[in-house]
């Protein structure tokens, strides 16, 4: 089903194009990472040019540890402001995205699942199919 959603998203449909020559459509992927206290969210084109990667930070107060809810709190409150704005800075609009990309884990259960849900519900609102992420654990990199 992704191959074929590949072909017909990127290569486009050959059906009835009578030898003319088929544009190319981009890759425009918007990524949503809230794994722990940062909240990012970036959009990069195939080639891997970052057209945008906005930010924000969870500060616990001196002396305190980072709590899941607490993080999980901050990101819902953020989040849509940190989408506005990478949009606006990459100069795209919904439309123009290709999918939408999220962080699976490793991380705070609070936080990801946060991140997740908005990414699933502008998935549904936009249309735009979610791809996921699960970042290598440190054992993982060592094979490599």
């Amino acid at each position: 089903v992704r191959k074929q959603w590949y072909q017909r998203r990127v290569r486009g449909n050959s059906q009835g194009l009578n030898n003319r020559k088929q544009q190319r459509t981009r890759m425009l992927v918007m990524g949503f990472e809230g794994s722990a206290n940062k909240l990012a969210v970036g959009i990069v084109r195939e080639d891997g040019t970052i057209l945008s990667n906005c930010r924000r930070t969870y500060i616990t107060p001196p002396g305190t540890g980072f709590q899941p809810s607490h993080t999980a709190t901050h990101h819902r409150e953020h989040i849509i402001e940190v989408t506005k704005q990478a949009l606006e800075e990459a100069k795209v609009k919904p439309q123009d995205l290709t999918a939408l990309a999220y962080t699976r884990g490793p991380g705070m259960g609070g936080p990801l699942r946060s991140v997740a849900v908005v990414v699933r519900m502008l998935s549904q609102l936009w249309n735009k199919p979610c791809l996921l992420y699960t970042s290598p654990s440190p054992r993982d990199r060592q094979k490599s």
